[in-house]
């Protein structure tokens, strides 16, 4: 019997958080198990705990769903983080309802240390939930989600990375050490190695791309359909017809002999010879990564940005046969 009512119990307060969820105003996508689950587990609520005793604990993905599986039973393959974090946590940002990495605002957000807390104004909502006070204090806050939206989404602006292309345009990225990389891309290497180019794409680990003219691209031969398997970078050399496709590595991804592969068969069709490179930040980071690195592949490290790292061919810096 206690085993049922305990049963019960998850179940109850599952029922309670897809409630207070339908009460915010999420949509249907959002009205479901996976995202009542996050939501309790933000506000550290075991199903003995009454919300008034919601607390506010920095959370990273990996550990919800082990407060999912410990407190409620529910154990969701490992493969499915990206699902809580894309399909769940990210509409729970937009709605200001968590706030992605308080410690530490400047952190990536597709970084594996990224964290997430209850927004303040929110888990003082949600104190009051199943409370005759309760329609009271939401219709309040309700009134001042816009301006909280206001707020952090100026705030997100202000910690963009402001980079500015080789022909003039400006663009901005989202904060964190990878797009950092990209920045020093666009601003070091692109001038030194591909002056006068013509950047054709730009990926962003927060709207995927940045900058793509697909249109410049479908003039070289080349239409891509699936944007998640670009490089972080492509700039079309436009006096030596080379089309750079260039990596940025902080923690994994080089152009090692698969991804080199698949880029050729990606850009199979470009009238342009196609130059594969790698860039990290430091020598450091490289060294970490040596043995993968793809023969016929250039290395460029942005600390010593005009020194080159040739991985033996025929030719230096430039396009093989393909």
């Amino acid at each position: 019997m206690a085993k049922r009512a305990g049963s019960k119990g998850r179940e109850r307060k599952i029922r309670d958080a897809l409630q207070a969820l339908k009460d915010l105003g999420f949509p249907r996508q959002q009205q479901n198990e996976r995202s009542a689950l996050t939501l309790l587990a933000l506000l550290n609520l075991t199903p003995d705990k009454p919300w008034e005793k919601a607390s506010d604990p920095l959370m990273g993905i990996t550990p919800m769903m082990e407060f999912f599986a410990e407190h409620y039973d529910k154990r969701y393959a490992p493969n499915t983080r990206e699902t809580v974090r894309r399909q769940t946590i990210h509409q729970f940002a937009q709605a200001a309802l968590v706030v992605a990495n308080p410690d530490k605002p400047s952190r990536s957000t597709n970084s594996p240390k990224a964290v997430y807390q209850i927004e303040p104004s929110a888990l003082k909502l949600l104190r009051e939930f199943g409370k005759s006070s309760w329609r009271k204090r939401l219709s309040e806050y309700l009134k001042s989600v816009e301006t909280l939206n206001r707020l952090y989404a100026r705030e997100r602006e202000m910690r963009r990375i402001a980079v500015r292309l080789l022909d003039g345009k400006a663009i901005r990225l989202s904060p964190g050490a990878h797009n950092a990389l990209i920045k020093n891309i666009l601003d070091d290497f692109c001038p030194l190695y591909a002056p006068g180019g013509k950047v054709i794409y730009v990926g962003d680990t927060e709207k995927k791309w940045a900058c793509y003219d697909a249109a410049s691209l479908a003039a070289l031969g080349v239409v891509i359909e699936e944007h998640g398997k670009m490089p972080d970078v492509v700039v079309h050399h436009v006096a030596k017809d080379w089309l750079l496709l260039i990596e940025a590595v902080t923690s994994h991804g080089p152009v090692n002999p698969k991804r080199r592969q698949e880029l050729r068969d990606l850009f199979a069709g470009c009238s342009a010879g196609i130059v594969c490179a790698t860039a990290f930040q430091d020598r450091r980071t490289m060294m970490k990564h040596l043995a993968e690195i793809s023969w016929e592949t250039e290395v460029w490290v942005a600390d010593a940005p005009t020194h080159l790292i040739h991985f033996n061919g025929e030719r230096f810096l430039g396009p093989y046969d393909k």
